[in-house]
């Protein structure tokens, strides 16, 4: 009796081992960074994490342009437009930034973003979020641009959330139950 308990008990250890781990990897892929045509980066979450890794890979020559995306979460001004803003004041040439206002959805972000990149005629992409919302995101690009199309996933570091330890903070758990659900209820209506 005490011997199948003690197989239970690990059995149980092991398996919310597995998801605490696994949830984390499924969420948040990384890619080796390389050189593309562009830099996306949306608004959401740790926007300004999000913003600033952004500004670091453009300052590091991964890419010759940035496009940032949203709507305005609140007020007139959309966060991609306060994006840019902030990234020219840190010494991007405007230039070299594209925005697209619309989106309020990942899925809006993939779509309206994917019309620019198109008309910009890019191949490539490296595409920056939270590490919690990569995944999402990322499915959401793949939709939206085809197969062939190179998006390498690159996430910036988020204040609240971390792969190592997401359970140990109440934020970051409902964010990983949240983005969990969304990325099954997002396989579902693909």
């Amino acid at each position: 009796m005490i011997r199948k308990l003690l197989k239970l008990v690990l059995i149980v250890v092991v398996l919310a081992v597995v998801f605490l781990a696994g949830a984390a990897l499924y969420l948040s892929p990384q890619d080796k960074l390389e050189k593309t045509d562009c830099i996306v980066v949306i608004s959401g979450g740790d926007t300004d994490a999000r913003l600033a890794e952004g500004i670091k890979l453009y300052n590091e020559k991964y890419a010759p342009k940035v496009l940032f995306s949203g709507a305005a979460a609140e007020g007139t001004v959309s966060n991609a437009s306060a994006m840019k803003n902030i990234a020219i004041r840190n010494g991007l040439p405007a230039g070299d930034i594209l925005i697209e206002e619309n989106s309020k959805t990942t899925e809006e972000n993939a779509e309206y973003t994917g019309k620019i990149i198109r008309a910009a005629n890019f191949h490539s992409i490296i595409l920056v979020t939270s590490p919690y919302h990569q995944r999402r995101a990322y499915e959401a690009f793949r939709q939206a641009l085809g197969r062939d199309f190179k998006i390498i996933n690159h996430s910036a570091t988020d204040r609240t959330w971390r792969k190592a330890d997401w359970w140990d903070n109440s934020q970051a758990r409902i964010l990983t139950i949240g983005e969990i659900l969304k990325n099954l209820y997002f396989l579902v209506n693909k």
